[in-house]
């Protein structure tokens, strides 16, 4: 998987998502952009974006416990870190996706790709 915080911002299309109201401090937001199901969290004030998909199964991740910034799957207990999509714990060997996010005129944007 691809870690899209690292990329220059001339390779990502920056989409509106939501108004940041909509995602207060300890929420979790699931979307849809493209055909990617992405998951966004607010924690403590600071927004972040992964693929709501576990790389050991390819389940859904974006229910799972956060602790720090890390998420737990909720099926097997893989680990990952929300900031940069890193695998931090096994089942999982392969990091997921990490998207970054923009608050601008309070609203939530995602960096995606441009394809």
């Amino acid at each position: 998987m691809f870690n899209y915080t690292a990329q220059p911002e001339s390779n990502l299309e920056f989409v509106e998502i939501a108004p940041a109201s909509e995602l207060p401090n300890g929420g979790r937001l699931f979307v849809d952009v493209g055909e990617k199901p992405i998951v966004i969290f607010n924690i403590a004030g600071g927004f972040f974006a992964i693929g709501d998909i576990c790389t050991h199964d390819e389940g859904p991740l974006g229910d799972g416990v956060i602790e720090d910034h890390h998420i737990i799957c909720p099926r097997h207990g893989a680990e990952f870190d929300v900031r940069n999509g890193k695998a931090i714990s096994m089942p999982a060997a392969v990091d997921i996706p990490a998207y970054p996010v923009q608050i601008r005129d309070g609203k939530i944007f995602i960096g995606m790709p441009k394809e």
